[in-house]
């Protein structure tokens, strides 16, 4: 664990629940020894003009083994949020099995801070039962561009640290603009809240995007030695586009992987997040060469 945390006997308690719930979330069970370390998976949001079934469909037949929640066509374009039930949930996570994946990551959308920190904490708890609905080991935030809810926001996620830590299932926030636009700020965030629960989930596509392509995400990546649970897969071709399929935009993926390896991210999901928009005969298509791209991906950077 990091220096930069006060070693007191408290947190000695936190970081071991929270390795716990990290290595609860590497899902190794009956892994061979030639299997990768790294799962490889897709999030719904490339088919979310569609219902969440089709994305699911489209992941499962684009031989993906797990899948991550995240947009679908539906109410709340979020597919899980604070404001779904828990039979609700129940239903996607059936939905999910019944397509012989696992669900890895979550993205549940905001919780309420903006009524209060009690009302952020509650929605926070919930979003984490929803994941443990799921069999989900990952819940990846957002961060919030509210520059007056900054400090709030975080204090909700220190307060249910250990909640999630318990409950299995770890936090993580990814590069996502305003206060969580780099590395460096990710990692500072990180500190702050001063929990081995609450890591990086890394997005090399939003480092390009949320500095209009001027800041390498190779670059990047040294800021966040350490930290790193998990990546969004995704790719970036300027002015200001992340439709587009992992390896045909900006993204040096392997220096980027390289880089994250030597930091200490040598095991985790890896899961696309964006593929190139059109029918589903061409998702199909750019999923399926995605999966292969990053399989050859993480051959080339063992």
């Amino acid at each position: 664990m990091s220096t930069q945390f006060n070693q007191s006997r408290r947190d000695v308690l936190r970081a071991g629940i929270a390795l716990g719930a990290w290595h609860l979330a590497r899902p190794r069970v009956g892994a061979s020894a030639n299997e990768s370390p790294f799962q490889i998976g897709c999030y719904t949001r490339p088919w979310d003009k569609h219902e969440y079934r089709v994305a699911l469909d489209g992941i499962a037949q684009a031989g993906y083994r797990y899948a991550g929640l995240m947009t679908a066509k539906c109410k709340t374009w979020v597919l899980i949020t604070v404001d779904s039930t828990p039979e609700e949930v129940a239903v996607i996570a059936e939905e999910v099995k019944k397509r012989q994946l696992k669900t890895l990551s979550i993205y549940g959308g905001d919780f309420p801070v903006a009524r209060s920190v009690e009302a952020g904490i509650a929605g926070l708890k919930t979003l984490i039962d929803h994941c443990v609905l799921c069999a989900c080991p990952h819940l990846m935030l957002g961060g919030t561009g509210d520059a007056k809810r900054v400090k709030d926001y975080y204090k909700v996620v220190a307060e249910c640290c250990d909640y999630a830590a318990a409950k299995g299932v770890g936090l993580s926030v990814k590069p996502h603009g305003g206060k969580n636009a780099t590395g460096a700020q990710c990692r500072q965030i990180i500190e702050q809240v001063g929990h081995p629960n609450f890591r990086i989930w890394y997005d090399p596509g939003n480092i390009y995007y949320y500095s209009d392509g001027q800041r390498d995400p190779v670059t990047d990546a040294a800021d966040v030695d350490g930290l790193v649970v998990g990546m969004s897969v995704k790719d970036f071709l300027p002015p200001k586009d992340v439709g587009v399929t992992p390896g045909h935009g900006l993204v040096k993926f392997k220096a980027v992987m390289d880089r994250l390896r030597q930091g200490g991210f040598q095991q985790g999901p890896l899961i696309v997040e964006c593929l190139k928009v059109g029918d589903l005969a061409h998702l199909h298509r750019e999923a399926t060469n995605c999966r292969r791209f990053i399989e050859t991906l993480v051959k080339e950077t063992s």
